[in-house]
């Protein structure tokens, strides 16, 4: 096999975090390699929607313009949605966000993974620095030094200062690093689909919270066509996918309390349990974990890619630094200073998405009238939920991969 020359950076895995992560670095002018078992899907049925879609906050399309993907993804397909709509199942308790309130064109956008995969993937290959090897997979590797020595499933090997684990929630680098991780099982499946339904989304995200998960239906494109993303327990999570289609419609009808009047037609479906996790650490000499191979959440609030890009800033921001500093970039010191900007934070927002699954996910009638009041008690004090809407809204850290530029 023959062997790579030796590499600043090596990225495992080129999903959505991973690809921002190569392209950061590749812009800011270090030698990267990038290893993926399967290169993206380029070419599709434009008639048919991916069933994974992801909530891209307004941090999240800044880190994505200022990488130059944006106006690829733009040119695929982007839905810009500008007000949320959030309901208790068992109770009365509602709230609304409206980006008109606090004076932003919209809340964020909805698109396609695939579509964010396939516009990074194709900047890369367009960054002379940047070594891609797909259809490969990460073996071993062992620290001697300042360098990282590095075996491929193919038998290539190479060095680098530094391995970027971008390699999801069963991350092979943590698993090789030794780096253990807690959490725990959710018991519920995301059932995920495309649907058409009789009423036009209006540009809005509708979430209803019912005791056996949240049903949130996310707005695409076209007016009369939406993302589903259904949690639920196992068990129903099955026998909705089993379920011919006329009755799988009728369910989901009932289930979001014909919010968009009667569903009328659904993309292929698929499902994927949930699960909380978060690594022990972040980093160890010579490498650093992020995205999904550092921390997963519930998905109920669309943020684990969007935290996943902060964490692709933080990171790129700390090892920027370093070099201008000329410290070694696989140093524990350097990566300590990532470790600690970003660990906070994603805890904070793992807690937050656990707590509202716990709360919302029970049919106590004291809690239900606990949150019934807290919803509509937030809906009315216009200041706090303003705060919420700008949390949201990812405007956080001080990377500049973050800031707003004069791009398209």
């Amino acid at each position: 096999m023959t062997d790579i020359p030796n590499l600043e950076i090596l990225v495992i895995g080129a999903g959505m975090n991973g690809g921002a992560m190569a392209c950061a670095l590749a812009q800011a002018g270090f030698e990267v390699g990038v290893v993926e078992r399967q290169a993206p899907l380029l070419t599709w049925d434009d008639s048919d929607y991916d069933p994974r879609v992801s909530a891209l906050t307004h941090a999240s399309r800044n880190l994505l313009r200022n990488l130059s993907a944006w106006p690829a993804m733009r040119a695929e397909r982007v839905a810009t949605y500008d007000a949320m709509h959030v309901w208790d199942a068992n109770g009365e308790g509602r709230i609304h966000f409206d980006a008109a309130e606090i004076g932003e064109p919209d809340l964020g956008h909805i698109v396609e993974n695939r579509v964010t995969t396939k516009a990074l993937w194709l900047r890369l290959q367009r960054e002379a620095n940047v070594i891609s090897i797909d259809t490969d997979s990460l073996q071993s590797f062992r620290r001697d030094g300042r360098w990282m020595h590095v075996e491929l499933g193919s038998g290539r090997q190479l060095r680098c200062e530094l391995i970027i684990g971008a390699d999801g929630a069963k991350s092979r680098v943590r698993q090789l690093a030794a780096i253990g991780a807690n959490g725990w099982n959710y018991d519920q499946h995301a059932v995920v689909t495309t649907v058409q339904t009789e009423k036009p989304h209006q540009a809005t995200a509708w979430q209803r919270f019912m005791p056996t998960g949240p049903l949130a239906l996310l707005p695409l494109d076209q007016p009369h066509y939406s993302s589903i993303v259904w949690s639920t327990h196992p068990e129903h999570a099955e026998e909705l996918l089993a379920l011919p289609e006329d009755a799988f419609l009728q369910q989901l009808t009932s289930a979001s309390e014909t919010v968009l009047g009667r569903a009328l037609a659904c993309s292929r479906r698929a499902a994927f349990p949930l699960r909380l996790s978060h690594a022990r650490d972040y980093v160890a000499p010579g490498l650093a974990l992020i995205g999904d191979a550092a921390h997963t959440v519930h998905p109920l609030a669309g943020q684990g890619v969007n935290l996943g890009f902060l964490d692709v800033a933080e990171l790129s921001r700390v090892l920027s630094d370093a070099r201008k500093r000329r410290r070694p970039l696989g140093d524990l010191l350097t990566l300590r200073k990532y470790e600690r900007a970003r660990k906070a934070d994603n805890l904070a927002m793992q807690a937050g998405m656990d707590a509202f699954k716990r709360l919302f996910s029970n049919a106590n009638p004291l809690l239900r009238g606990i949150r019934d009041a807290g919803m509509n008690l937030t809906d009315r004090a216009t200041p706090l939920k303003h705060r919420i809407m700008r949390h949201a809204l990812g405007d956080r850290g001080d990377a500049p991969l973050l800031k707003h530029r004069s791009t398209p």
